[in-house]
């Protein structure tokens, strides 16, 4: 779609790149990285952050849906493909016949898999997940884990070469940092359901946070989501760079008088004279309309508060201090202008969610456009 505004997002993989490299170097040695680039690489641009990493040497990729998988297989990703999400009987074909690693928990999924392997003449490799805690997928038993070998042991054409589990509180350590009391119990119950399998099965349990918080949860692989993009979702002493940018223009400027209402439902009224500026920018865009009244932009390197509701396609900022504002000028949404920074955790807490949902908010109407690809991330 043909796109005249200034309203765009602007991907660095040099970032992405880096931040890849330092978590690389910052697990226990010969544990492998695995970058999670489900929902589109967290609105990074699945493709293109999975090539950019691959040049730094990763080789094992998670991703949510068979969808996402077959995409990446599309575009010439080689590397190892693990589906995190249930294995779906209407996917399984799909899944088997493009090479990706299915999560199984349960007797019938294996035997499913089997007869599909086996149809396609393919061996339908696996990884077992635990639910240890998160209350979402997985087995929670010894029985199920015990009835879930036995199928694994007459199925032929079905091959676990992994076990995991996910945390459900590991952004939230004690105050000397570490793992929590529920993690903790998370752990000994993965070790505990663990131990009813394979002892040579690639194991993996840590994600972003906990990844910089334990490393004898980090076992043969950590997943690595958030981080990747620049937000460890823990305090660390590594120098992540935030990969993304998005930045509109200015459309039209005019002087309010006091008492004049600003947007749908007049929830600003000018107390003074004052200068507004209307941004290319709305909820359409993703731009969250709970940061109302809240949030900030950066327009000129100095912050102007967002006044009366985000409309879908535009949103108005007080440029009061910032008299020389024209219409074409610049306004960063997310990112560094001048001395000033914007980041999406900071939009996040103005919009209340948090910077997960900022990021993957942005709507295909957005163009994207990547730097950074062939950049030197030495160290």
């Amino acid at each position: 779609m043909l796109m005249l505004r200034q309203n765009r997002t602007i991907v660095d993989l040099g970032a992405i790149r880096h931040n890849y490299r330092i978590l690389a170097e910052a697990v226990p040695e010969g544990v492998r990285v695995v970058p999670v680039v489900k929902a589109d690489a967290y609105g990074h641009g699945m493709v293109e952050v999975a090539k950019a990493v691959l040049a730094e040497g990763a080789a094992f990729f998670a991703v949510a849906l068979v969808e996402e998988g077959i995409l990446l297989r599309e575009n010439g990703i080689a590397a190892e493909i693990l589906v995190l999400g249930a294995a779906m009987e209407k996917a399984l074909e799909a899944a088997v016949a493009n090479d990706l690693i299915q999560t199984v928990f349960d007797p019938q999924t294996v035997f499913l898999l089997e007869e599909v392997a086996r149809t396609l003449g393919k061996t339908a490799a696996v990884h077992i997940k635990l639910d240890t805690g998160m209350g979402r997928i997985g087995l929670r038993t010894h029985e199920e884990a015990h009835a879930l070998r036995e199928a694994l042991a007459v199925c032929p054409h079905v091959k676990a070469t992994g076990i995991y589990t996910h945390f459900a509180d590991a952004d939230n350590p004690p105050g000397m940092g570490g793992m929590n009391r529920y993690s903790k119990k998370q752990l000994s119950r993965f070790l505990e359901l663990k131990s009813c399998f394979d002892p040579g099965l690639i194991a993996h349990a840590a994600n972003s946070a906990m990844s910089l918080l334990a490393p004898e949860a980090c076992f043969q692989m950590v997943r690595e989501g958030i981080s990747l993009y620049g937000y460890p979702p823990v305090q660390t002493r590594l120098s992540f760079r935030h990969a993304l940018r998005w930045e509109s223009e200015v459309v039209h400027v005019k002087e309010v008088a006091p008492g004049d209402s600003i947007g749908y439902g007049c929830t600003f009224t000018a107390p003074a004279t004052m200068r507004i500026a209307t941004v290319a920018v709305g909820y359409g865009d993703g731009y969250h309309r709970f940061a109302s009244n809240r949030a900030q932009m950066l327009v000129h390197g100095r912050r102007a508060p967002v006044v009366g509701w985000v409309c879908m396609d535009q949103t108005m900022i007080d440029v009061s201090e910032t008299p020389d504002v024209q219409v074409g000028d610049p306004v960063v949404l997310l990112g560094t202008q001048g001395d000033e920074t914007i980041d999406a955790e900071e939009l996040a807490a103005w919009a209340g969610t948090i910077s997960y949902e900022v990021l993957l908010a942005i709507t295909r109407r957005v163009p994207r456009e990547f730097v950074g690809a062939a950049e030197d991330c030495s160290l």
